[in-house]
């Protein structure tokens, strides 16, 4: 009997312990897919012998019809993407080879502007070459504008609306500024007897090099009269007979004096320069290479813009990271680069770039460079801003509660202990 009463004890007693157990524990990490573990490595480089194909991971399948091997050489991530690429971004890459060049007696000029890459609404570049003596004729524009050296020497001058004065020298690897609306000039030095080709960046992004307000242009529209009236000549026509009836633009001229004192009307007045020795600079030595920082704590002058010259080794990595309100602008020098940029909402893209490129990335827009070369990748990125920011991702982790880290990423403490806490900028 007692065997029935304890086989009922019994029972009530499983039921009460499976009531009462203790609650399971909720995951660390959400039960959800996981990302693939292909490397989504780029396919191929210019130099590589094989005929590139739109095949990737089982996608795809290879050209019947014409192919452009050439482009598809140099654009590997266009033919055959990675896996991760999602959505649509628009086209943020922009060659200056692809851009219209403007010959003129003494020199040449290309641009890249919305026209080019719709995406690039706050920054705009020119490349300019001047020979040995020529003149990018005295002009002004409603855009800021800075510059860079990439060959040459070079002499600039501006005035202020309060007519203070610089004359200044630029070489290789050196930057200038000049504010929106002040008048200027550059003219190429013989020190190089090829002259002089240089970069120009500026904080619009419709710039045209085409609109700029022109001194020759201007007096060529205003009636003699006035122009001799105006310099304290009334009625002395004839001072004024060898005003060009056309813009100069860029014109051919004696060279200027090697030393810039003799070339100063008055000594240099304003309160600080309007160029800077940035090849002078020390770069700051980083895991995969070096950077150079300019902004206005340094060339108080450039307000409105600021940049850095990245130096990265075969296989090193410009973290990722994002600019929190800055457009970037970047000017590829020398070396093989790819570019992978995040918009959001699952958005994704991927693009190769080479000596000569522009990459334009909007503010906020998640991303990295990479060196996919076999030799060093020189770069210039540009920021239109007053001060160089960046937010480092792996920073942000390594300073972040790990157990939100890992709820996240589901890392390993292992893992985790290899975040830097400092941002490392350039890794490997």
């Amino acid at each position: 009997m007692w065997h029935s009463d304890f086989s009922v004890w019994l029972l009530v007693f499983c039921q009460a312990a499976t009531n009462y157990a203790a609650p399971t524990t909720t995951p660390l990490q959400p039960q959800v897919l996981y990302t693939s573990s292909d490397p989504n490595d780029v396919l191929w480089h210019p130099a590589s012998p094989a005929v590139p194909q739109p095949e990737r991971a089982g996608l795809g399948a290879p050209v019947l019809g014409p192919q452009n091997i050439p482009i598809e050489l140099q654009n590997p991530d266009l033919l055959a993407g990675p896996t991760t690429d999602n959505g649509n971004i628009k086209n943020f890459k922009w060659s200056m080879s692809a851009s219209h060049t403007k010959l003129k007696h003494g020199g040449w000029t290309r641009q890249q502007n919305v026209n080019a890459m719709p995406i690039a609404q706050d920054l705009a570049g020119v490349n300019m070459r001047l020979a040995a003596g020529s003149i990018r004729e005295l002009h002004w524009h409603t855009a800021a504008e800075w510059g860079y050296v990439l060959q040459g020497d070079m002499r600039v001058s501006t005035i202020t609306p309060d007519g203070e004065v610089w004359v200044g020298d630029v070489s290789e690897g050196d930057i200038w500024y000049f504010p929106a609306g002040n008048p200027h000039s550059l003219q190429a030095k013989d020190t190089n007897l090829q002259g002089v080709e240089i970069l120009l960046i500026f904080d619009e992004g419709n710039f045209s090099e085409d609109s700029t307000f022109q001194l020759t242009d201007w007096l060529a529209h205003v009636p003699k009269s006035v122009v001799a009236k105006n310099f304290g000549l009334t009625g002395d026509l004839q001072a004024f007979d060898h005003i060009p009836q056309n813009e100069l633009y860029i014109f051919p001229s004696l060279p200027p004096p090697r030393d810039v004192e003799d070339d100063k009307v008055v000594p240099n007045n304003t309160p600080f320069p309007y160029t800077y020795q940035f090849s002078k600079v020390i770069p700051e030595t980083k895991p995969a290479g070096t950077v150079k920082i300019v902004d206005s704590r340094t060339f108080q002058a450039a307000q409105k813009i600021a940049a850095a010259e990245v130096r990265l080794e075969v296989g090193g990595l410009r973290e990722l990271h994002w600019h929190p309100t800055q457009p970037e602008w970047t000017f590829f020098l020398s070396g093989e680069a790819r570019i992978t940029l995040f918009a959001s909402q699952s958005n994704a893209a991927t693009y190769d770039f080479s000596a000569g490129d522009v990459a334009y990335i909007p503010p906020s827009y998640g991303h990295y460079i990479e060196n996919i070369g076999n030799t060093t990748l020189v770069f210039i990125e540009v920021l239109k801003t007053d001060r160089f920011q960046d937010i480092s991702l792996a920073q942000w982790l390594a300073l972040t509660p790990s157990n939100l880290v890992k709820a996240h990423l589901g890392l390993s403490d292992e893992t985790l202990v290899h975040l830097s806490k400092n941002k490392a900028t350039l890794v490997k």
